[in-house]
Parts: structure tokens; C-alpha cells; sequence
């Protein structure tokens, strides 16, 4: 209404009052009335006008915060709790009744409710740039408390389990140390998401168990001479290529720092399914050794296998791979101090001729902070989790789409 917002309120509410006297189920005139009757200390003419336009209001909670208010200024406590439920029974993610409502719990010195209601506020709260600037303060209280109760459960939790923890010894007990993280806001929760394909009741493993894979033995004890493989190929300085190669009307998102760029560069040994002839003639061993790893067979797509080089003072942002079908394998070759690899909520260090199994459909990360470059082996493999029918039906089904689409080489993912 044109008189409220020009800040001429006795004009407003005559208005508002005739609309009242028109249409007696108004929400917003009744609103008015309510606000007004509060102003002059008539709080039962108030509670009525508010009760009423909460009850007519529908699908929109605000009335009902109204409410709220009103009854917290009364000390009304028992009313201005039912409020609150009636307005977040109609949206139970509004941001602002959910504030309200960890304000109402801290206030009866209910520690748990307060906690849970305000790490619900932040949960659905917007970006900063993108959440009311009245509310800013707010939302940082929120988010104070919330970690502030969760550091002290931590604190109690972890004192009243060592007893527990300590019956545990020679038990790998690491699942559930990671349950207590997550649910206490220590460590967050990782799933697979693979931008592509994915294979559904797979465990999301960051690192697979290495006495898993018995046949990296082989190409662990040849590290040394696929090093000098490397080594020679790199003097060579032939068939070296952007890790990233995507073409200018993509997106990239995170990545556009490092597309076609050669601070993240590869040497590609299979690529896309198809062997670099080249390439596999100038590292035969390398290749042999690989010939002994389970590698997935989806034609247009895998296997593949490569020499990842990350130049000095570069990193690789947080993503995820194309699917879980196949799962991927780190041989570091070259690691200079300053490296490291995220993997979810884990974080290893490349160790020269140690395997690293992990499934790159759960974010992960890699950096290097050296001087120096860092050179890692990378190759995949078919997730151990699969069947030999089911893996015949994965092949099947790349051969499928790429006859689909017209396409042999299939889309390269």
C-alpha cells in the first residue's frame, strides 16, 4: 500500500480498515490491525487480529512468525512455541522459523533443540551475498552455536568411548571414527557422484584396501623401469598434452584455469580404449606390466592409462570422475616434497612405487606445492565389487550407445 510505504501510517491504517470492513478474511489487512492494536497495548485485540490472518494465510508461514513475536513480547512461551510449529509445519525449511526457534530453545536453556534448530537454519540459509543483510548476524549466531555444541558432545563423546575404543585394539575401527565425524560436523560426508554412470549399491570407497589387488605386486616391484620409461619419453618432449582439453564453447567451471594448459599435462599409453601406438612402443615394459591389471572394457572409453605431470606451485580443484563402473590406480613416480592427494575425507601422500587405489567418483583433489614437478602413473580398472556378468552387460551396453549414436570411437568419456 502506497501511504505504508511513505511512511504515512494512520493514512495506511484507515486504509486497511476499510479493507477490513470489505473483505473481513484480508491477511494482510488484518496484519495491519494486529500491528497497530500491539502499538497500543491492546494485546488480546492484537492476538486476535494475528490469530486470524495465521489462520487464513495458507501456504505462507509469515502470519504465524507474526505471532510468534507477538507472544514472546507477552512471555507468552507456551503460544509463541505453537506458533512456531504452525509456521514450520507449513514450511518446514523457513530459514527465519527456524532461527526463531532455536532463539526460543536457547532462551529455555534447551541446549540440543537450540542446536539442531540453528545447524537447520544454516543448513538451508543462502550464500552470504545472497541472504538478507538483517539476517547476517543471525546466521553466523546460528552457526556459532550449532559448533560450539557439537565441539562440546565431541569433547564427551570421545572421553566416554576410549574405554570402548581401547576393547577395540587389533579391529579396524575406522568406519566408525568416520560416523562419529560426520555426525559431528568434524568431517563431511562423502558420496559417489559420477557425472556420467553410475552403478547403484556400490560402497563409496575413498581408498580400496590394498591387499585387494594382489596383481599391483608386479607393477609395484617395476616401478623403477617404468620410471625410466618415463624419464626417456620426457626427454624426448614429443606427444605431451594438456590434462584438459575442452573445447571453448563448453564450460569449465572449475577448471577453466587449467584447460589447455600445460601445467597439468599427460602422456597418453591408452586412451579412450584405443593404445597410442607410439607411445606403447617407447615404454614396452610399462605396458606389459599393465597388460596384467583387470582394465575395463567399454569401448570409445576405457581403458586408459597415462603419465599425469603437475608442474610446480599447481592444483587441481575438487571433482569428480565419469562413473563407478571402473575405479582408478596412482603409481607416483616422481614425488617431491609439498605433494599431496584428497581423496573425500582422506588425505594420502604419494609415496614412489606405492600403489593408490581410489574411486574418483567421490570428490578429490591433488596439489603440489614444490619446486619441482611431480609425476604419477594413473590407469583404471574395473570395480572389484562387480561381477563377471555384470561387467560383460557394462561392455555390452558402451558397444550399444556407441551404435546408437552413430559413433565407433564413442564420446571419450
Amino acid at each position: 500500500m502506497a501511504a505504508e510505504r511513505q511512511g504515512r501510517f494512520s493514512e495506511a491504517l484507515e486504509a486497511w480498515n476499510r479493507l477490513l470492513a470489505l473483505e473481513p478474511n484480508h491477511v494482510r489487512a488484518l496484519t495491519a490491525t494486529g500491528y497497530d492494536a500491539q502499538r497500543r497495548g491492546d494485546f488480546a485485540q492484537a492476538r486476535l487480529a494475528l490469530v486470524k490472518a495465521a489462520r487464513l494465510a495458507g501456504q505462507d508461514p509469515v502470519p504465524w512468525l507474526n505471532l510468534a513475536r507477538l507472544c514472546r513480547e507477552q512471555k507468552d512461551e507456551a503460544e509463541e512455541e505453537k506458533a512456531l510449529v504452525e509456521a514450520l509445519k507449513v514450511d518446514p525449511q523457513d530459514l527465519l522459523a527456524l532461527l526463531m526457534r532455536g532463539e526460543f530453545h536457547e532462551r529455555q536453556g534447551q541446549a540440543q533443540k537450540a542446536a539442531r534448530a540453528y545447524a537447520a537454519a544454516v543448513a538451508v540459509s543462502p550464500p552470504k551475498d545472497q541472504l538478507r543483510p538483517d539476517l547476517h548476524a543471525r546466521v553466523a549466531y546460528a552457526a556459532a552455536v550449532r559448533d560450539r555444541y557439537n565441539r562440546t558432545l565431541a569433547d564427551h563423546l570421545d572421553a566416554a568411548l576410549q574405554g570402548a575404543m581401547d576393547t577395540c585394539e587389533g579391529d579396524d575401527v575406522s568406519r566408525f571414527r568416520l560416523s562419529l565425524d560426520i555426525m559431528l560436523g568434524r568431517k563431511k560426508r562423502f558420496e559417489s557422484k559420477p557425472s556420467q554412470f553410475l552403478v547403484p549399491n556400490l560402497a563409496p570407497v575413498e581408498f580400496f584396501d590394498r591387499s585387494q589387488f594382489p596383481w599391483l605386486d608386479a607393477i609395484e616391484e617395476g616401478t623403477e623401469e617404468i620410471r625410466r620409461e618415463f624419464l626417456a619419453v620426457m626427454q624426448a618432449d614429443e606427444g605431451f598434452t594438456p590434462y584438459l582439453r575442452y573445447s571453448a564453447d563448453l564450460p569449465v567451471n572449475q577448471f577453466a584455469e587449467l584447460n589447455n594448459s600445460p601445467r597439468w599435462s599427460a602422456y597418453h599409453l591408452i586412451k579412450d580404449g584405443h593404445v597410442n601406438a607410439t607411445a606403447a612402443a617407447r615404454c614396452p615394459r610399462t605396458m606389459q606390466l599393465l597388460a596384467g591389471a583387470p582394465q575395463p572394457d567399454q569401448p570409445g572409453r576405457t581403458p586408459a592409462a597415462l603419465f599425469s605431470l603437475l608442474k610446480p606451485h599447481t592444483r587441481i580443484p575438487p571433482h569428480t570422475g565419469v562413473s563407478n563402473a571402473r575405479i582408478l590406480v596412482h603409481l607416483p613416480l616422481i614425488v617431491p616434497p609439498g605433494c599431496g592427494f584428497r581423496v573425500g575425507n582422506q588425505i594420502r601422500e604419494w609415496v614412489p612405487g606405492q600403489a593408490l587405489v581410489f574411486d574418483d567418483t567421490i570428490e578429490h583433489e591433488a596439489w603440489n606445492d614444490s619446486d619441482q614437478l611431480r609425476v604419477v602413473m594413473i590407469f583404471d580398472i574395473w570395480h572389484p565389487a562387480l561381477n563377471e556378468s555384470e561387467r560383460r552387460l557394462i561392455t555390452s551396453m558402451a558397444v550399444a550407445i556407441n551404435e546408437f549414436a552413430g559413433m565407433p570411437e564413442g564420446y571419450g568419456t
